[in-house]
């Protein structure tokens, strides 16, 4: 699983600087939040500094892309960073940078592309303009290297007066999560974003943001120390009653549009938590015309009939580990399931009518809404209560140290199940496949039904009680068993 390798920043190392909140924004929602420049600052050098964790990919369902900075006027050539979702297939899922000003615009993509929703990455723009030599007028930086690899490069003019930072009109505007195009908003962003920064008048390095972790070579965020300029500003999301504030003393705040307190995560770069994996539907780099995942990667929809399985972005291979989960939109049909991390029809790519437990061999467990049987191997058998047309929150509790399984309805674990039973395992599931490394997750059949899950760093579904697990992780409607914990890189680093 693409969560095992190090080649982005999975919060999964002790650092003496935390993170706290993220946004969470859905193009969907039309969630996204913009403030006027109203002063005059540096067109010609500033820095845009962002950790960004990606939800959708490979989606032409929007070809404007899923911009996440947006600096000038709308209406006009400006500057702008987003992923490519577009019909190129060149650019596919590469970083689209835009330099522009009037009617000049000077346009690049990177060869790299990124697809991994699993990770975090930090990105940092750094402008000037009045370098003489022309590759370094913008430098591009992901996860604290240079970006020196782009399928197209188009390297400003000396001297460029670019968008951002321009005070003109009620039209010149920053945008975090989309950009406007003659007062149309365009390009919406779809995942999760964290510690923004806008510097005016400084192209800095990333090692004003972050650094690499001197044991595991990881790169890290780190506290900003700098100054501001005049347009600067600083977005850390921790009030969630006004997610929009300026942290930097500029007060350059931002309006929100359709952004609540109820989009502030705990899932951020300092503690990576599990969302449904975008890789499973878009293993190919294909143009898909539907996405089922939204909101954050935790609500699944299905688009027609046929099963259809969200899985976790995070294998396990010990430890204990706690999930929960809501029908929405009620369907009679769903699963809660856990399987093997290489259950081969989960990277077929679409819809792939399955389930985990379905075919004999897959490995996977799951406890059916309709009957409340537990479907493994081709077979089902009598096991709890239905759950079919009810809100519910349901519940897994994972326990690889043992290598089994319990499932929870409305907060009453099935099978007169005891998770805290340990190796006796009082009425679990044993695992199939108890070796290899497994996941979570939730599968519906029938179209336009939804379900959400919760990791515990963000979940759409109502929660009234705002458990943690016993290291204080996670928000859920009920606590964890003992010993057991949300499944976060944090926990991961004590248990995995």
């Amino acid at each position: 699983m693409a969560f095992l390798t190090k080649a982005a920043n999975r919060g999964s190392i002790a650092t003496g600087y935390e993170i706290e909140n993220s946004l969470k924004l859905e193009a969907d929602n039309s969630e996204y939040m913009d403030r006027v420049i109203t002063s005059q600052g540096n067109q010609k050098t500033w820095t845009y500094s962002g950790w960004v964790k990606r939800t959708e990919i490979s989606f032409a369902g929007d070809g404007f892309g899923h911009t996440f900075f947006f600096g000038g006027a709308y209406g006009s050539e400006s500057c702008l960073l987003r992923f490519n979702t577009g019909t190129t297939a060149a650019t596919l899922d590469t970083l689209q940078i835009d330099i522009g000003f009037g009617g000049t615009l000077y346009r690049s993509h990177t060869s790299q592309r990124f697809r991994d929703t699993s990770a975090w990455y930090h990105i940092v723009l750094a402008v000037d303009t009045t370098q003489s030599t022309a590759t370094d007028r913008f430098k591009l930086y992901v996860n604290g290297e240079l970006v020196t690899s782009y399928y197209s490069r188009n390297n400003p003019a000396q001297n460029f007066d670019t968008g951002n930072n321009k005070a003109q009109s009620a039209t010149y505007l920053n945008n975090v999560g989309s950009y406007k195009s003659a007062g149309t908003v365009y390009g919406k962003f779809c995942g999760y974003i964290a510690e923004v920064y806008n510097i005016d008048g400084s192209a800095l390095a990333p090692t004003d943001f972050g650094e690499f972790d001197d044991d595991s070579g990881i790169w890290k965020p780190k506290a900003y120390e700098g100054t501001y300029g005049t347009n600067g500003w600083y977005l850390d999301f921790v009030d969630a009653a006004n997610l929009g504030d300026d942290s930097s003393g500029n007060s350059n705040n931002f309006t929100l549009n359709n952004i609540t307190s109820a989009d502030q995560a705990t899932d951020t770069p300092t503690n990576n938590f599990a969302i449904g994996n975008a890789n499973v539907y878009f293993s190919n780099p294909t143009f898909n015309t539907f996405n089922p995942l939204t909101e954050g990667a935790t609500k699944l929809t299905k688009g027609a009939n046929g099963w259809e399985t969200l899985s976790s972005t995070i294998a396990v291979t010990s430890g204990k580990w706690y999930m929960e989960m809501q029908n929405i939109s009620v369907p009679e049909s769903a699963m809660m399931s856990v399987f093997p991390a290489d259950i081969e029809f989960l990277f077929q790519g679409g819809q792939v009518n399955n389930y985990a437990g379905k075919v004999s061999g897959d490995g996977g467990i799951s406890y059916h809404s309709y009957d409340g049987n537990i479907f493994y191997n081709a077979s089902n058998s009598s096991y709890g209560t239905a759950w079919r047309n009810e809100t519910n929150t349901m519940a897994i509790a994972l326990d690889m140290d043992n290598g089994k399984v319990y499932f929870a309805r409305a907060n009453t674990w099935q099978n007169s199940g005891d998770p805290t039973s340990g190796a006796t395992g009082t009425g679990a599931i044993n695992l199939i496949e108890p070796s290899k490394p497994h996941m979570m997750g939730y599968a519906v059949y029938a179209n336009n039904t939804s379900g959400a899950v919760n990791f515990g760093g963000y979940t759409p579904s109502s929660i009234s009680s705002a458990e943690t697990d016993e290291n204080g992780y996670g928000t859920f409607e009920y606590a964890p068993p003992s010993g057991y914990y949300a499944l976060c890189s944090k926990n991961l680093a004590e248990f995995g």
